[in-house]
């Protein structure tokens, strides 16, 4: 193989195109053919779909050295390697020169320095009907277990009880792990009559988005043809959290191998608005979360799949730096962008479940070993505070391009249906701004002065592939054997069609666009010497596929309600899950907030600080 390697490099060196074509085209150009021999026609499409140029006296010195090379490609493909398995390029979200605070010696960092004063709740009377107690917070039913007033069975029970009861509406659930959970719960309680006590999490009942592997129980990935995987192990994550005390209850609904919110069994519903999905990938988390059947939820996000469930479903969510939480024995979508996060009621919960959670497991390469420890005293009037000013005072959308000259007719009518639904959007999105300037209000009462930027600006969009070419790298053997089919959704945008057009994307583009992506994180690392928070309404600027990229934090916080006099909001022909963008009558909306690399803590803090001026997290659904 490595003999056939260095042929493909001299033959294509020979005549000035080294590593330019993504051997996947020629690949797929071949798999058809009857000899399976590379031919001077499909050089000519390989080079078209590059963006080249070969003469044809340049083709014969190609030919014997690509169809040679083009053997290495079947004993790579022969390996079957398996999901787990991460390439030994690494991504650093760093810029060059900066490495994150190290942990300190000689102290608990499992252990937040400090939380919350004791909530209200735990001198009350405990409710005989324990649904009362859905909606609370990791604080108050912490306080509430640790005091023994309530017991981790009791709530164990009720929560199974309620993911039970709103499943059929929301379908949120793929595998309730009761005989775990209520085996945990015991010992918990055992643990506590012994005076032990773990974290402010003990006892308490949690959900896990689908990709985390759990030993004894099935894991999903949402996907069609994977309903019966087995993974017999429990994922890092499942493992620190079991540490800390808490209780896996359930496997909750991801969308189809991290995309949207539709699965095998349904598409994962907005406990405001049924009719509405709960928006992706992390839809089962948020969903659950925020109808009060768990306490807390891990999702991931590779673009926007914490952010979007916690906007449309009125929660807050915690998307980490990446590389403070390990991935181990979760599903890759993206090897360079998957992170792994906290859906809960409050900055404060997400901050402390990100407590049990964060820091190297010995496994996964890219966790580093930065210092993170919750403190709720932490002064966050000391914090500089940017916003992006021209998001807050926004009134137009972002300019629609028409379709390249050759489109498909389908391309076509999918713009002339989103041109037809601007005005509607327009109007949803006047509508949504008030809630914007009310959050500037509040800035002015806590006493912050927030200082206007702008996002660096790179060819965000562009780099964007990164995550579409690793995905298709990821989940290659499901295009090559056709099993793609068996995934819930097969439009423009899916996973299917994606993955067979990466197939065809020139790997000097895949570096090209981490090239960008270097200077990008270099931009964003002055723009964060500059200020500590950047505040930014969720939809706004691209930032959710631009921070991404550079991986860092952000906490997405419930910003109010939209009243009844809310305009529909449009769908969006041609997106993911039919187009249904949420919003409308009575449904919530959202606020993020931006940190530097490994600020998490502090980021928490001003988020914290935030939801105690304001109490939207306290909302919740009309549910019983």
């Amino acid at each position: 193989m490595s003999l056939d390697r260095r042929r493909f490099l001299t033959a294509c060196g020979s005549v000035g195109f080294a590593s330019t074509l993504l051997p996947g085209v020629l690949y797929t150009l071949t798999v058809q053919a009857e000899d399976k021999r590379i031919t001077a026609a499909m050089i000519d499409d390989a080079a078209a779909i590059a963006g080249i140029t070969i003469a044809p006296d340049q083709k014969d010195a190609l030919l014997a050295g690509l169809n040679s090379a083009r053997k290495g490609f079947d004993e790579l493909r022969a390996l079957n390697l398996p999901n787990s398995v991460a390439p030994v390029l690494i991504f650093d979200p760093m810029p060059m020169g900066q490495t994150p605070t190290p942990p300190p010696s000689g102290i608990d960092l499992r252990k937040p320095l400090h939380i919350s004063p004791a909530p209200a709740i735990a001198n009350k009377e405990v409710p005989k009907d324990l649904n009362r107690l859905a909606f609370a917070t990791i604080r108050e039913l912490g306080e509430l277990v640790r005091r023994k007033k309530v017991s981790s069975v009791a709530l164990t029970e009720m929560y199974i009880a309620r993911l039970k009861k709103y499943d059929p509406l929301l379908h949120f659930v793929i595998t309730i792990t009761e005989d775990r959970a209520l085996a945990q719960a015991k010992e918990a309680d055992r643990e506590l009559a012994a005076g032990k006590y773990r974290s402010i999490l003990h006892g308490l009942p949690w959900g896990g988005k689908d990709l985390l592997a759990v030993k004894g129980y099935r894991t999903t990935w949402g996907g069609g043809g994977f309903e019966d995987q087995m993974i017999n192990e429990d994922a890092a994550v499942v493992q620190r959290l079991d540490a800390a005390g808490a209780v896996l209850i359930a496997k909750l609904s991801m969308g189809a191998l991290a995309s949207g919110d539709r699965w095998f069994g349904g598409e994962t519903r907005n406990p405001w608005n049924p009719a509405q999905g709960s928006s992706g990938s992390s839809a089962g988390p948020g969903s659950a979360t925020s109808a009060g059947c768990v306490v807390f939820s891990i999702g991931s996000e590779t673009t926007g799949s914490i952010s979007g469930p916690s906007t449309r479903c009125g929660v807050t969510g915690l998307r980490p730096t990446f590389g403070f939480v390990p991935r181990t024995g979760s599903m890759t979508l993206s090897w360079s962008l998957d992170k792994l996060g906290p859906i809960t009621r409050s900055a404060e919960d997400c901050a402390m479940v990100l407590q049990a959670i964060w820091g190297p497991d010995g496994k996964d390469l890219a966790c580093r070993n930065a210092w993170y420890q919750w403190d709720e005293q932490f002064d966050w009037k000391k914090l500089r505070v940017g916003y992006l000013k021209e998001d807050f005072e926004r009134s137009t959308l972002p300019p629609l391009v028409p379709p390249a000259e050759g489109a498909s007719p389908e391309e076509q009518r999918i713009y002339e249906r989103r041109k037809a639904a601007e005005p509607e959007q327009l109007a949803s999105r006047e509508y949504d701004r008030k809630f914007d300037v009310a959050a500037l209000e509040v800035f002015k009462k806590m006493g912050v002065q927030p200082i206007p930027v702008e996002l660096p600006k790179y060819p965000y969009n562009a780099m964007h592939d990164i995550l579409t070419v690793e995905a298709a790298a990821a989940f290659e053997w499901l295009t090559l054997t056709g099993r793609d089919k068996l995934l819930s959704e097969h439009g423009g945008s899916s996973w299917p069609n994606n993955w067979r057009t990466a197939s065809f994307y020139p790997a000097v583009q895949y570096i090209q666009a981490n090239r960008a992506r270097s200077l990008a994180i270099e931009a964003f690392g002055k723009l964060f010497s500059e200020v500590d928070i950047i505040v930014t309404p969720t939809s706004g600027s691209n930032q959710v596929t631009i921070t991404n990229q550079t991986g860092h934090p952000a906490v997405i916080v419930p910003n109010g309600l939209r009243g009844a006099d809310a305009p529909v909001a449009p769908a969006i022909p041609g997106a993911p899950g039919g187009g249904n963008q949420g919003g409308g009558p009575n449904t919530p909306v959202s606020l993020t907030f931006l940190g530097g690399l490994y600020k998490d803590a502090q980021l928490c803090a001003f988020a914290h600080a935030y939801q105690q001026a304001t109490g939207f997290h306290k909302l919740h659904p009309p549910l019983a």
